[in-house]
């Protein structure tokens, strides 16, 4: 299944994000064009232990492929994990070797993992010999600019039968700051015959064109750019694949995503959690509309701190109805 992808058109990825990819949104960005959509960061140790909101992280069997990432730094927990997570249908198992987040490198799992190279593909191994599925890994450049070892990484991952790599253009010490260096993403391109993905600051097909210009991937991974725009994965790859820009879905269209959004949020955490997780994303919904950034601001106000589902929902109607002639 993974090989149907990465034979195809340029591939454009809807990235794992912690307390942004869940289910939802994964089933919107896929609806709407994603190649593919990888799951929250999944803890290989909590997946064993069947924590539930670990399970919940978890779920998406009814996308295909469906991905799942794990995350973890011992070798037991994330091959158990592993399995686990093809039991519970994943087509295609990820690796997290990039997420900068102290909580999670100060437990020497995701980007810490790059400060040994040993360790971490050890880690590699123990997946890959536990599951029949494909494996892949997310990586940074390396720790800071004095050890960018991705390509090092790269090398051993191969060897090891990872499939496919992508490769966010900063280092983990830059957390999100600055400009990722697509450019670095080269030396991993050449360093193996595995496809590469290049993630980092692609917020739009210009962006992932000169992504993909200045590292020679193979395709793109899009995170923060699909904030509150789910079809922009959809959009890249559309263009990628055919020349073409479909363009920024209408102001209707965008309505009704926003609505189906934070309703399937409702349906899946509940009422209270799910209007509080659902929050930040109307948030970017707002401002994704194109309206005046005082309309933005107003309905923010309203919309994010209201306690009544319904509210929230009619105030979107009612949102895009005021910014129709502004974002025209």
């Amino acid at each position: 299944m993974l090989k149907s992808v990465v034979n195809g058109p340029p591939p454009v990825v809807l990235a794992p994000m912690s307390g942004v990819s869940d289910l939802p949104f994964r089933r919107l960005a896929h609806r709407l064009g994603a190649t593919l959509v990888v799951s929250e960061m999944v803890a290989g140790e909590e997946l064993v232990k069947s924590r539930a909101d670990v399970l919940r992280r978890a779920e998406g069997r009814d996308l295909t492929p469906f991905v799942i990432q794990l995350a973890g730094r011992e070798e037991k927990w994330m091959a158990e994990g592993a399995r686990i997570a093809e039991a519970k249908g994943a087509d295609i198992i990820d690796i997290n070797m990039g997420c900068p987040a102290r909580e999670v490198t100060g437990k020497l799992s995701g980007s810490a993992l790059m400060r040994n190279l040993d360790h971490a593909q050890a880690l590699i191994r123990s997946v890959v010999s536990a599951v029949s599925i494909p494996v892949t890994l997310k990586m940074r450049l390396g720790w800071d600019d004095q050890t960018r070892n991705a390509a090092e990484l790269a090398r051993r991952a191969e060897a090891e039968g990872v499939q496919l790599i992508t490769v966010h253009g900063r280092t983990r010490c830059q957390f999100f700051k600055g400009t990722a260096d697509w450019s670095g993403v080269r030396p991993v391109v050449e360093a193996t015959s595995l496809p590469v993905l290049v993630n980092g600051d692609i917020l739009s097909i210009a962006d992932a064109q000169n992504a993909i210009a200045a590292s020679g991937a193979r395709g793109v991974m899009v995170g923060r750019g699909a904030y509150g725009a789910p079809w922009m994965p959809g959009r890249i790859a559309t263009f990628l694949s055919t020349g073409r820009d479909p363009g920024d879905p209408s102001l209707d269209v965008q309505r009704d995503t926003a609505i189906e959004h934070v309703d399937a949020m409702l349906i899946h955490y509940g009422r209270e959690l799910g209007l509080k997780n659902a929050r930040k994303h109307v948030g970017w919904y707002l401002a994704s509309s194109g309206a005046a950034e005082a309309t933005v601001k107003t309905w923010r106000a309203i919309l994010c701190t209201s306690l009544e589902p319904q509210r929230v929902l009619t105030g979107l109607e009612e949102f895009y109805s005021s910014a129709e002639p502004l974002a025209a």
